[in-house]
Formats: structure tokens, sequence, C-alpha cells
């Protein structure tokens, strides 16, 4: 084991009161749920069903989210699945679309008796985790406990794997625990190979086989009605910095389409009331969706700065702008407006889901732009032309049927691990 492992194995523990502290620093700060902090060090606050358990875990919204077919999946074969992720949002939304049979637990933070006690309560017969999720002590303790661990929609991103070629030893030893990677392309397929994981294999990306959040229908009428006849168009997974260019486009656009409506729907729900008051400040009158408050028709900027509903917002939009793009994030998952009748715009930062991107953008379902003037002149242009906007929503609704399949690729490879855990074996 390399001295690099050990240390952070050692250190780990040795430094548990202030990872204790830490937890509770961020509960403060309004990032850990308080009545299931003890999730977070391992304590169950589920009983165990009887049978065979497979654990599948997501890092956040978007990793949780992608694997809910696989769990339905899971399930319906009569296996029972705890999903565990690590953020409060995506513990909320989770908890209302799992199916019967499937429960949420928050996931343990890396240390080692924290695993333990995780593993020792559960006792799962199969690890799933997403996309590039490699803890140490998990995956040390699942090894020893001989538990199969499969990386599902495996990513490894050109960054990533530079970082890693510098420390091949660690990601080397790693990876070999794992029994199987499964990746979203043949880019990430190569890369993880190289870096030492023994079977690897290409799945594509369970993102596209995702279905599309949903929204009550009465709602969606309702809002329908309130914003009818006016422009719209949707900002959606914002951070800091994007909401100052989108606000611009608004007070350029104003005058030319009036009576317009920009819906900005801040990645991070609890900035809502931060960007309203960019809005304020900018003279425009905004509102926020968290205080239960409604558009009306001297809104200028709608705040969505709550958990669960972006089906909703982007069925009100026929225009959608991707956040994180504008900004050098890596850009967010396009599929769910595409999926849901939006033409995608975005800016130039869009490394984090790149095969997407150029998916849709190739069909002439997605448009990029680079700041907030040429942004203006796109969104100008679509809520200037119905046609265009129609026929670019068609073609990256298109797109994305198109790159589907990835949940049965998955299942398939997976099968004779389900076998396992049905036949009670261990690997």
């Amino acid at each position: 084991m390399p001295i690099l492992i050990k240390t952070y194995r050692t250190v780990t523990s040795v430094l548990e009161p202030a990872v204790i502290g830490l937890l509770y620093w961020r509960q403060r700060q309004g990032r850990e749920d308080r009545t299931r902090l003890g999730e977070r060090r391992g304590y169950p606050s589920r009983q165990r069903p009887k049978g065979h358990l497979i654990w599948v875990h997501g890092a956040s919204i978007g990793e949780t989210l992608s694997l809910l077919p696989v769990v339905e999946r899971l399930t319906q074969r009569g296996l029972s699945v705890v999903v565990t992720s690590g953020t409060r949002t995506s513990a909320a939304l989770i908890a209302r679309r799992l199916p019967p049979g499937a429960v949420h637990q928050f996931v343990p933070v890396d240390v080692p008796r924290y695993i333990r006690r995780f593993l020792d309560h559960w006792r799962p017969d199969l690890a799933l985790v997403a996309e590039s999720e490699i803890w140490p002590n998990t995956v040390f303790a699942l090894d020893e406990r001989h538990i199969p661990l499969v990386m599902v929609n495996g990513r490894m991103s050109d960054r990533s794997f530079q970082r890693w070629q510098k420390l091949p030893r660690i990601i080397g030893t790693l990876l070999e625990r794992f029994a199987l990677c499964l990746a979203q392309t043949s880019d990430d397929a190569v890369r993880l190979a190289r870096l030492g994981a023994p079977r690897v294999l290409v799945s594509g990306n369970l993102k596209f086989d995702s279905p599309p959040p949903p929204a009550d229908p009465r709602v969606v009428a309702h809002l329908s009605g309130l914003i009818a006849g006016r422009p719209v168009w949707l900002a959606a997974s914002t951070h800091p910095g994007e909401e100052n260019a989108i606000i611009a486009v608004h007070r350029a656009l104003a005058q030319r389409h009036p009576h317009l409506l920009t819906i900005i729907a801040p990645r991070h729900p609890h900035r809502g009331p931060e960007v309203a008051a960019l809005a304020e400040r900018a003279g425009l009158r905004a509102s926020q969706r968290s205080n239960g408050i409604h558009p009306d028709r001297a809104t200028d900027v709608y705040v969505a700065d709550t958990v669960g509903e972006m089906g909703l917002f982007f069925r009100l939009s026929p225009i959608v702008l991707m956040g994180g793009t504008l900004a050098p994030i890596g850009g967010h998952n396009p599929i769910e407006p595409a999926k849901l009748g939006a033409a995608i715009l975005h800016g130039p930062h869009v490394h984090s889901a790149t095969e997407i991107y150029e998916a849709i953008g190739k069909a002439r379902g997605a448009l990029m732009v680079k700041d907030s003037a040429s942004l203006a002149r796109a969104v100008s242009e679509l809520l200037g032309n119905a046609a265009l906007t129609r026929d670019m929503a068609r073609a990256a609704a298109d797109a994305v049927q198109a790159l589907g399949g990835a949940v049965d690729r998955t299942m398939q490879s997976i099968e004779p691990f389900i076998v396992q855990a049905k036949l009670g074996a261990r690997r």
C-alpha cells in the first residue's frame, strides 16, 4: 500500500474529533441536516430490510438523479437499495422520487470508523458508485469485506487524468480494487484503464436515460396563466458572476421585448436573496419563489430559489441558458431542459459535459454565447422567432433521445454481480 494512502487512513482516524467539529460547523452554515447529522458518522436512521441489498451512491443532485433508473431496475428485481448522497438538496429531491424498496441515507464521511459502522449495519452485497467518487477508506473497507465495487456512469476528465498521473501508485492501488468500471465515453474508458482500472467497459451516460424532472400539472397551468403573453427565458443553475450578465441582458432587451420576464434559478437556492438584491440594485423588480410570491405583470426577474421545482421552470420557458458555462465552472447538464422542449444556450465553459453539449450543438439544438452581449443577441433572436426556437428545441430533444440506452447496458454489465448477490455469494 502506498505510503500516502497509509498516511491518509491514519490521519482520518486521528482527526475524527476535528471531523465532528467540521460537521457541526457545516450544519450551522446550513450545509448539513441537523436531524440527520448522525448519518454522516455512519449511524443509520432506518432499519436494514431483509434479504439482499445494493448500496448505490451519487455525490450530489446530478449524479444521484442519474442513478434513479438503475435503482428502479434493481428494486424491480426484488433487491433492496440504500441510496446515499452528500448534499441536503440531493437528499430532499431523491426522497420524493425513490421507488418502493429503496431508502436514502447521507453518505458517511470517509473516516474508517464511520465507514465500518455504515457497512456493519447495511451489509451490502454490491456497491455502485457514480462517476468519479473514489474515497480511499471506503474503497479499502469494501475490498476487505469482499463486497464488489463497481463504478457506474464513470468519468475521468482530462484535467483529473493529468492530476492523477502525478500519483500513479495511489490511483492504481485504488482503481485495481474496483471489480468493474463502466465509463460514459471511450475517452473516459481509456483514461481509467491507463490509470490502472483492470476491467473497463463503455456503457454510455445514464443521464440521457433519466426521466425529466416532474412538475405538478396544476402548478404549471397556474403559473403559465400568470405569465401568458409575456416573453420568457430562464437562466438555470447559475453561479456568482453569471447573474450580473443575465440581469444586464434583461435590461438591454426590456424595451425591444415589452413585459419581458427573466427567470433565474441559482444552482444553490440559498443564494436567492443575493440574486434578488442584484436585480433590485439594477433597478429591476424582483421576487423570490421561496417567499411564496408569484410573478405578476410588474415582475422583471423571478428568482426560482426552491428545491425540486426545476421541472416546473423548464416547462414554463422555451429558452434556457445553462449556468456554469459563462463562469469557468464547466457547465451543468442540459439534458433535462432538452427533454422538456427548450432551446439551449450556453457559454464557452462546458468541459464537465463536453459530449452532451457537442451532440446537441451538432444537431443545432444549442447555441454557444461568449458574453452578455452575444447572449443578449441570441435571446432576442429566439424571443422574436418562435419557429427557430421550436426547431432548436426539437433538435435538442432528438439529440438526447438518440444517445439513450446506457441504463440497459449498465444493467447487462452488472448482471453477474446481481446473480452473485441473489445467490448470497461474495467476490
